[in-house]
């Protein structure tokens, strides 16, 4: 029997029906199908979990600086204690136990690997794993993924970033939460000080923000402007900030003609907004919707369930090339009233259009944009319908053509200051015409933030060069305006453009993919947030450090868990390791090495607000006399206190469960006469 294990009950009994798997063995959600030589069961997530600190020593389970850092020999898993968790998994067990092929069908990322790779080896599955790879739940889908299953080991790599990823959040999360919450917690310690590798940059960014807003002295400046045949001119100076200038500047043209001295048309094209990746798609929804990063998810997650649009935890907006002999199949799926005029069109003959803006396989990796299946959608609640109607038209609109624009460029002068003013006008809507009814209108966005967004160019009279004639000229005085709080949607582009923030290039690159965190995972962060009384929205929609965020931040003295730039070093280590081109071992040794230092830097005395490099040089001389071979001397490792002389052949050893790595050079001579020599 060939048994296929899916991430949910939903997606396994959809492949059950497609495999001809018919005979449900279903108890209180609990069980499998089997039919036509296979057994397809599911999980609910994850099924298992690395184990807490107490489950390596016993001695972890209450909380000590002494036992600082927490460093297993080696990493383990065990179920999560939920009863049907436990009951799933045995029949799992049961089942992969009898069965001569496994197939992997859970979700096809980072995250779904890591949850079937788990249950896999904890039922000890020793038969061969192949692995359903799909972008959509569609019956079409379905079958064309089970013709083209790949071996298991084809994606051993992306599960040892998953679990490189896990370890290493576990390492920096257990340690460094310990660490700050018993050396600045207070004596009752009630709630412990969370420290996180992506949680605690975002709420440095939202305390930076926040802090810049407060300290923030406004400046008064003045502009000079003009109005000329009902249309604004600016003078080209821009601001003045000593007001007695502006007023000189505007006597200076006070009853002087203004004459036009150069109009100047550019005809261009605007392309189609591009096609949604998740932290795109959630910024629209806030920013349209007033839908939450996690209401976004959670949303674009059923609509994949349901069949009707593509996998969600996507970061890219590109479709691969092969996909472009479905689109025809897709539009005519789109028979719902809003798109069927809309569709018609694209499908009345002519090729469709095919863009490398669109269409490039460089840029696609496991998962392409997020785009409707071609599946007619029914029973969408009103959430789902407008979220769905926004994937839908942008995906209308790539295919549209370009919008075809004028712009025009006007310059004139009044006495001796120059003036000028633009504004465009839309020669042909193009794909702006998919945007002009619905829920969905254009979404405008700039990646800067809601402050940076476009505006709308004004339509211009006709102009033409040596014209003069009367003018309003005036002054207007401004005030100079601090940063906006953040909103979710402009959170969320912080946290996926944070590159700016880093000055190495290769880091820059990977957080211009990446950021802080990863697509999936950057909603749950921000309610983490939240939830923990770290952050808080004011007038709806600006979110605010509380105090508890805001005195956490000031905890902190070692910059790198605060900083873009230790994500950034992560996510760029963790897609070498999803490339082959790092060994796994070696980014969680540069880790852990980052952990002993973080526990040094906070407990040692003269220990200073800055910190070191994020791959310290180890190890350190400790200047004591190896007990063993009365050779060498100790060093600092990165899990021990070794013998230097261990390529003459000492094997001498301490581990740091035994004495930690922030002893005393005094306790440590005291440790170590008392202390029977440990082997590597």
């Amino acid at each position: 029997m060939i048994v296929c294990i899916a991430e949910k009950p939903s997606v396994a009994r959809d492949i059950a029906q497609i495999l001809g798997a018919t005979t449900r063995r279903v108890d209180k959600g609990i069980g499998h199908y089997e039919g036509n030589g296979y057994a397809v069961t599911w999980t609910f997530g994850h099924l298992c979990t690395l184990k807490e600190p107490h489950d390596y020593t016993p001695g972890w389970k209450a909380w000590s600086l002494a036992s600082l850092p927490m460093i297993p020999e080696r990493f383990g898993i065990k179920v999560i204690p939920i009863e049907h968790y436990e009951r799933q998994l045995a029949v799992i067990g049961q089942l992969v136990a009898g069965a001569e092929q496994v197939i992997n069908c859970g979700d096809a990322g980072q995250e779904g690997e890591l949850i079937q790779r788990w249950v896999l080896q904890k039922v000890g599955c020793k038969v061969p794993v192949r692995r359903l790879w799909i972008s959509s739940l569609t019956d079409e889908a379905i079958r064309e993924g089970f013709e083209k299953l790949r071996d298991g080991a084809d994606y051993q790599s992306l599960y040892e970033a998953g679990l490189a990823r896990a370890i290493g959040d576990w390492l920096l999360g257990m340690n460094a939460t310990r660490l700050y919450t018993l050396r600045y917690g207070g004596s009752d310690r009630k709630q412990p000080l969370s420290i996180g590798r992506v949680q605690t940059p975002t709420l440095a960014l939202i305390v930076e923000r926040q802090e810049a807003i407060e300290q923030f002295k406004s400046e008064t400046y003045w502009e000079l402007k003009t109005r000329y045949r009902d249309v604004v001119f600016s003078a080209d100076k821009g601001k003045y900030s000593d007001k007695v200038k502006a007023e000189v500047a505007l006597q200076s043209i006070t009853g002087v003609p203004f004459t036009i001295t150069s109009v100047k048309k550019k005809d261009g094209k605007e392309a189609a907004p591009k096609l949604f990746d998740l932290t795109s798609l959630q910024v629209a929804c806030n920013r349209k919707f007033g839908l939450s990063a996690e209401e976004t998810l959670a949303t674009v997650q059923s609509l994949y369930e349901k069949k009707v649009t593509t996998y969600p935890r996507v970061d890219t907006t590109y479709l691969s090339e092969d996909l472009y002999s479905k689109v025809a199949g897709i539009l005519r799926g789109l028979v719902a009233p809003p798109y069927t005029a809309l569709v018609s069109p694209l499908l009345s003959g002519a090729p469709i259009r095919k863009s490398k803006k669109v269409f490039d396989n460089k840029k696609v990796t496991d998962h392409h944009a997020i785009i409707p299946t071609g599946q007619s959608p029914s029973g969408l609640s009103e959430t789902e319908t407008k979220v769905f109607d926004l994937i839908a038209r942008h995906f209308i609109a790539v295919f549209y053509p370009d919008c075809l624009v004028s712009t025009t460029n006007v310059e004139g002068v009044a006495g001796k200051v120059k003036f000028k003013t633009s504004g465009k006008e839309i020669l042909e809507p193009g794909w702006r015409i998919v945007f002009e009814s619905g829920t969905s209108t254009e979404v405008n966005e700039s990646k800067e933030g809601e402050e940076n967004a476009e505006t709308t160019e004004a339509l211009l009279p006709t102009f033409t060069e040596g014209e003069t004639g009367e003018h309003t000229p005036e002054l207007r005085e401004k005030q100079t305006q601090p940063p906006k709080y953040y909103t979710e949607a402009t959170l969320l582009r912080a946290m996926e453009t944070a590159g700016k923030l880093v000055e190495k290039e290769e880091l820059r690159e990977a957080m211009k993919e990446n950021g802080i965190g990863r697509p999936s995972t950057r909603a749950n962060i921000i309610e983490t947030l939240f939830k923990r009384g770290y952050i808080v929205k004011e007038k709806r929609s600006q979110i605010h450090a509380t105090e508890t965020g805001r005195q956490l931040i000031k905890l902190i003295n070692y910059d790198l868990l605060k900083s873009a730039a230790l994500t950034g070093e992560w996510e760029y280590k963790l897609r070498q390791i999803e490339r082959r081109e790092l060994d796994t071992k070696v980014f969680l040794d540069d880790l852990k090495a980052m952990v002993y230092q973080l526990v040094q830097s906070v407990l040692a005395p003269q220990a200073t607000p800055t910190a070191p490099s994020p791959t310290p040089t180890l190890p350190v001389d400790t200047g004591i006399t190896c007990p063993q071979c009365q050779q060498g001397t100790l060093l600092r490792g990165r899990a021990a206190f070794g013998c230097s002389a261990f390529r003459e052949g000492c094997s001498f050893r301490l581990p740091y469960t035994e004495c930690p790595i922030d002893s005393p050079i005094e306790e440590l001579r005291s440790h170590l006469s008392d202390s029977t020599p440990l082997l590597f």
